[in-house]
């Protein structure tokens, strides 16, 4: 079986599993306790913050714990606007092809809080324009969210040059930076807010972070205890904190390497899938692009049947983002790039892992993935 869904969700890595434990067993303290026990759990969460910090190029301080991607998304698009309102700042800017985590908050700030949200379009390739982010600015807007590379189609957007336009205004930059973390350098993206998820770089599920930089009030979703300098209550998860720092410094000290080697695979299984398909076509930037991202729309046959068939042949992928993958309608990032609806419904997803494969794998693949549209297509 070849599992090639990784932009879903990645398997725990040995390294981080081997760091995480002690902190699942002897060293089990709440750090928010003042005993030895509870002591040393804090210890371990300071060590955690910090090197995370140290990552994402951000202050101690500014790293947030959260239960994952989505709650950390939350936090930064509610909790930044929130926290604006009574400065009169009730406007917030978003991508059209944003993680539904993006979205869904912003529309909960337009529907309970009569905020107004501005959805950034794109091109055919998924790119946002500097000059209609300028355009999209106003002297009330509390944020803008823009993500660093896109869930579906891999795009990776240019976080220097829109940074350089909000920061001219003064307005925060939030970057979704799930499905970036590990592949591209985070440390000198300039954003004002970054999320990570844990489970994308090797970490479990369930950990999750939010960096945001010390001058943006944010406003805490959850109440309570007041952990994490009162920004989000709840006892924190140390082990799923410590193995998130460990994936995020092992991603780091990688990247250049992995990022080559998955790039010429992916790079040989596009061609070969292109070259062997009728019908195929690339969604997404062909160049700006995640290196381990291929996604492709088979004009003619049905998206599903075509992860189906190729299951049968030892294949695992997907049609897009997990987090919407019941809901039957086509894809809100590919309609916002001009792709057709009927169209839509036929795009599979394929994001490889950083592990080495086989020289022969990209163009077992792309053979695989020809038999596999013929089959849906009953040829």
């Amino acid at each position: 079986m070849l599992y090639l869904d990784h932009a879903a969700t990645s398997p725990l890595r040995p390294e981080v599993r081997d760091a995480m434990l002690p902190y699942l067993t002897g060293a089990f303290g709440n750090p928010s306790s003042h005993h030895t026990v509870g002591e040393a759990a804090a210890r371990a969460l300071d060590d955690a913050r910090a090197r995370v910090a140290t990552v994402l190029g951000f202050r101690s301080g500014d790293v947030i714990f959260t239960g994952g991607g989505t709650e950390a998304n939350n936090l930064a698009v509610k909790g930044i606007v929130l926290a604006a309102l009574d400065r009169g700042r009730r406007h917030v800017i978003v991508s059209s092809i944003e993680h539904e985590s993006v979205l869904a908050p912003a529309d909960y700030l337009h529907r309970f809080h009569g905020v107004e949200v501005t959805r950034l379009p794109v091109d055919r390739a998924g790119r946002v324009a500097v000059d209609d982010l300028r355009a999209a600015l106003r002297d009330d807007t509390a944020l803008v969210s823009v993500d660093h590379a896109n869930n579906e189609i891999g795009t990776v957007q240019d976080i220097a040059a829109l940074h350089a336009v909000t920061s001219a205004t003064g307005v925060p930059l939030h970057v979704d930076a799930v499905q970036s973390a590990g592949w591209l350098p985070l440390r000198d993206l300039g954003a004002d807010a970054v999320t990570v998820a844990g489970h994308k770089i090797g970490a479990p599920q369930g950990i999750g972070v939010l960096a945001v930089r010390g001058r943006v009030p944010v406003e805490p979703l959850l109440h309570g205890g007041g952990q994490e300098r009162g920004r989000r209550s709840g006892t924190e998860n140390v082990a799923g904190a410590i193995a998130l720092a460990t994936a995020l410094e092992l991603a780091a000290s990688e990247q250049q390497e992995v990022h080559a080697r998955v790039g010429e695979a992916t790079a040989r299984f596009i061609a070969g899938v292109l070259s062997s398909v009728p019908g195929a076509a690339l969604t997404g930037d062909p160049h700006s692009r995640l290196p381990g991202c291929a996604s492709f729309t088979f004009a003619g046959v049905n998206g599903e049947t075509v992860l189906l068939e190729l299951e049968r042949r030892g294949v695992v992928s997907s049609s897009g983002s997990a987090c919407a993958a019941d809901s039957g309608e086509p894809s809100h990032v590919l309609l916002a790039c001009g792709v057709d609806p009927d169209l839509a419904q036929t795009a599979v997803r394929f994001t490889f892992g950083r592990e080495p494969l086989p020289t022969e794998v990209p163009g077992r693949l792309a053979a695989a993935v020809a038999e596999a549209v013929r089959a849906a297509a009953g040829v």
